[in-house]
């Protein structure tokens, strides 16, 4: 088994609670890519982290806890601006994100930071979320994008908050479609196809994203599952019951868990392969969503085990 190169932004998470009868903000480990790195690494894949992080304190921590998770950071550039903070509210189990900190100091890694050797030689490459709309990283990005080798993920992961008009949108759109037509998995949410296509139910998205080059897409529909779309067919696959209390970081682990999944086995052949593959990633995004949400809720094969038995 080989490795991933997870492509993307690190930041800090201030997660709104509630305790003592007051209105808190709980800091957390984010960043869509970390919890997708995290996420594949607790599985039991190896995975190599991309990206900038702050020299501050906040950075610190960020940089302590991807080595804690046996994270590579070999691809990590460390940069002189405060740590972007990501302040997150909730409607139910449903995270909102609104980002502060100028520049974002998840978006500074260049081109020339790139280790394309280990680019080339990865297994898996995953990119996309927030960080591909600020430059020097967007150019990064794509030119790690153009390597020949490894299976190539993505996920837009919109936030509406980043996108404060229809021209963003439309922008955001044209971008994301440059990765999608050269992807071997696209993942995104319902929310995100609603966003750039106009509302369009989640097979319609699928299939347009297809049309486009992708091989493979696969749609988060929150507790409803996931909708598969392959050349071979399309499928609702359900997702387990569960008593969901934080949904962040649920839709990184489902890409985590599929990062994995590549890792151990390759490309799936036929829809039956991805089957099987996002059934497991429903069930590591439901047991994510029992717990406190974000990187740390990220589970184990163990863990996985103990709550599903043999639904995996």
């Amino acid at each position: 088994m080989g490795y991933a190169v997870v492509l993307g932004e690190a930041l800090i998470d201030l997660l709104e609670a509630h305790a003592d009868g007051e209105l808190i903000y709980r800091q957390a480990i984010g960043g869509a890519p970390l919890n997708v790195a995290v996420a594949a690494t607790r599985l039991g894949g190896e995975v190599q982290y991309v990206g900038s992080l702050s020299n501050d304190v906040l950075g610190d921590r960020l940089a302590a806890f991807l080595r804690e998770a046996r994270v590579g950071l070999g691809g990590v550039k460390r940069v002189p601006v405060s740590t972007t903070l990501a302040v997150t509210t909730f409607v139910g189990a449903e995270p909102t994100f609104t980002f502060y900190g100028e520049p974002p100091s998840y978006a500074l890694l260049e081109p020339e930071d790139l280790d394309q050797k280990a680019v080339m030689d990865a297994d898996v490459l995953y990119a996309g979320s927030i960080c591909l709309l600020r430059e020097p990283f967007r150019s990064a990005a794509r030119e790690a994008w153009q390597t020949s080798g490894p299976i190539k993920v993505f996920d837009p992961n919109v936030r509406p908050t980043l996108l404060p008009d229809a021209k963003s949108i439309s922008n955001l759109r044209d971008l994301v479609e440059e990765f999608f037509a050269t992807a071997d998995l696209v993942k995104l949410s319902s929310a995100d196809a609603a966003v750039l296509y106009d509302g369009a139910e989640p097979a319609a998205a699928a299939e347009q994203i297809r049309e486009l080059g992708a091989k493979a897409v696969v749609v988060t529909c929150g507790s409803k599952g996931a909708y598969i779309a392959t050349k071979d067919g399309a499928e609702m696959l359900p997702a387990p019951a569960v008593a969901a209390i934080d949904a962040t970081g649920a839709g990184d682990s489902v890409m985590g868990a599929l990062v994995r999944r590549l890792l151990a086995d390759g490309l799936p052949a036929d829809l039956a392969g991805w089957h099987r593959n996002v059934r497991f990633a429903l069930a590591v995004a439901g047991l994510v969503c029992e717990r406190q949400g974000g990187a740390t809720a990220m589970p184990t094969n163990d863990e996985l085990v103990a709550r599903w038995g043999a639904l995996i």
